[in-house]
C-alpha cells in the first residue's frame, strides 16, 4: 500500500511540475526556411501564388495520396480555399485560405485544422530577386498552442518537425521550378 501511495504522489508530482512548466513555455511559434531557385521572381511567384501547385512540392500535400481534397473559389485570389480530409491521424481534417496577396511579392494564408485537434495557424511565402538572376523564397509557419497544449512545443520538438517539412517542400518546389523549360 506504501509503494501505491508513493508511486502515486509520484504521477501527481510529475503532472503538476509538467502544468507549471507549461506555465513558462511560450505559447507562439514561428518556423521559417527558404532557398533560391534559379527562375526569376515573377515566374516563382506566379507558380507559388496558385494553392493547387501546393500539391506539386509540399510534403504535407503528399502525406496521404487517399485524402479527399475539395477547393472553393479562384485559386490564386484571395477567398480561394483548399481543403482536405484524411483517415490518417498525421493528416487529419482542415482548410488554407489565400487571406492576402501582394503581386510578384508574397502570398499570405490561414491554415484551420479541424482533426485530430482544432487550431489555426499562418503561413507565407515571400519572393525576393536575388543576384539578379533568381528567386529566394521564404515559406514561413506561425501559431500558436493553448496552454497547457504548448507544453507540447518543446516536447514534440514541434520547430523541427516544422522546419524539416518546410525544408522538404522548398527543396521540392527549387526542383520542379529549375526543371521547367
Amino acid at each position: 500500500m506504501k509503494i501505491l501511495k508513493v508511486f502515486l504522489f509520484l504521477i501527481i508530482g510529475i503532472i503538476v511540475l509538467a502544468l507549471v512548466a507549461a506555465l513558462f513555455i511560450n505559447k507562439e511559434y514561428v518556423v521559417e526556411r527558404e532557398v533560391v531557385i534559379n527562375k526569376p521572381r515573377q515566374e516563382v511567384y506566379a507558380y507559388i501564388k496558385y494553392l493547387k501547385n501546393q500539391d506539386n512540392f509540399s510534403k504535407w500535400a503528399n502525406l496521404d495520396p487517399a485524402m479527399q481534397k475539395s477547393y472553393r473559389g479562384i485559386d490564386g485570389t484571395v477567398g480561394f480555399v483548399s481543403a482536405w480530409d484524411s483517415k490518417q491521424d498525421n493528416v487529419g481534417q482542415g482548410e488554407q485560405e489565400i487571406t492576402k496577396l501582394v503581386e510578384g511579392e508574397s502570398l499570405e494564408t490561414e491554415l484551420r485544422f479541424i482533426r485530430p485537434f482544432k487550431i489555426t495557424a499562418g503561413a507565407y511565402m515571400t519572393t525576393h530577386d536575388y543576384q539578379g538572376i533568381a528567386t529566394k523564397v521564404k515559406w514561413s509557419f506561425h501559431g500558436s498552442l493553448p496552454y497547457p497544449m504548448n507544453l507540447m512545443i518543446p516536447l514534440m520538438d514541434v520547430k523541427t518537425s516544422i522546419a524539416n517539412d518546410l525544408d522538404v517542400g522548398l527543396g521540392n518546389l527549387k526542383t520542379n521550378m529549375e526543371s521547367k523549360k
